[in-house]
């Protein structure tokens, strides 16, 4: 139903481009076709019911974190080690601490969904032919999935920290943020810094979501896709988690997903950001580049 709405929108929208300017073919028409391609997928995939339901879910995460933390938390009992004492001193470490439980499987697990159908889901219902019917290059159409998913992995980072906020600063102070090396600074700079946090682990999903992209231009059924995404983004973290296998850890994505820590600390450093950049810009490039070579030689014939 999703792709069939794709296509609709897509194809009624295209006409209507084609019919305004075909003077303009080569130029302008074609570059606002672009846009309003843009803005009907990111529109698409953020008002799909199916993924609302995944932000609603990812939003309850933050929001279970600190009204346990509230409701177990004795304060004549003094303060517990780690993110979740610090929650008790200033609720921004709601955001924190929520960000370190869904970064590992609950963000690639919402990011796999979206991905995974994302041309997969076009090909299995016969609307990718006709999108490419209309004045859009198979390179675009690639480049507006790329971009799509780039925005519904900032959306899903970033509701998960605005939850943390709203539900930390109802429930526990909020003011001086006492950092991990046991130096202050102010509201504004913690909050700061748990933008660079969010940003980072936005481009650690957005890694994860090009490998979706190349594995959902092998397949027309968006389930095994969307499966296929997950599997990958588990057997990652579980190939991390053997000291074994620690040879394979600087090749593996998973490898630098919680590597923010020196951003919690004082000087504030990036250096440590540094790896886990380079990393997913890698896999950014590799995998754009598979599924571009994959979906221009693809035979689209239904």
């Amino acid at each position: 139903m999703s792709a069939v709405e794709t296509g609709g929108a897509v194809l009624g929208r295209g006409r209507a481009g084609l019919g305004g300017g075909r003077a303009g073919l080569g130029g302008a028409a074609p570059a606002r076709f672009g846009g309003r391609l843009l803005a009907s997928e990111i529109g698409m995939v953020l008002r799909r019911r199916r993924n609302q339901l995944l932000l609603l879910a990812l939003v309850a995460i933050p929001v279970i974190i600190g009204v346990a933390v509230k409701l177990t938390t004795d304060p004549a009992a003094g303060e517990s080690a780690g993110l979740l004492g610090d929650i008790t001193n200033n609720g921004i470490f709601v955001s924190f601490t929520a960000l370190v439980v869904v970064i590992p499987v609950f963000l690639p697990m919402a990011v796999s969904v979206v991905v995974g159908e994302s041309i997969a889901g076009e090909a299995g219902t016969g609307t990718l032919r006709y999108l490419l019917t209309v004045p859009v290059s198979r390179t675009r159409l690639l480049l507006v999935k790329f971009a799509a998913a780039a925005v519904w992995c900032l959306v899903t980072a970033s509701a998960v920290a605005v939850a943390g906020l709203v539900t930390g600063f109802a429930l526990f102070p909020a003011g001086r943020v006492t950092l991990l090396s046991g130096t202050q600074t102010s509201l504004a700079d913690g909050i700061g810094r748990l933008a660079l946090v969010v940003g980072y682990a936005a481009l650690m999903m957005f890694a994860i979501a090009a490998i979706g992209l190349f594995i959902s231009t092998l397949t027309e059924v968006p389930i095994a896709a969307m499966a296929a995404v997950l599997s990958v983004a588990v057997l990652m973290q579980v190939l991390v988690a053997v000291p074994q296998l620690h040879a394979l850890r600087p090749w593996l994505i998973s490898n630098y997903l919680l590597r923010f820590a020196d951003v919690l600390r004082d000087p504030l450093s990036l250096t440590g950001l540094v790896p886990g950049v380079r990393a997913a810009l890698c896999y950014l490039v590799l995998f754009g580049l598979l599924a571009w070579s994959r979906l221009s030689t693809k035979d689209i014939s239904s």
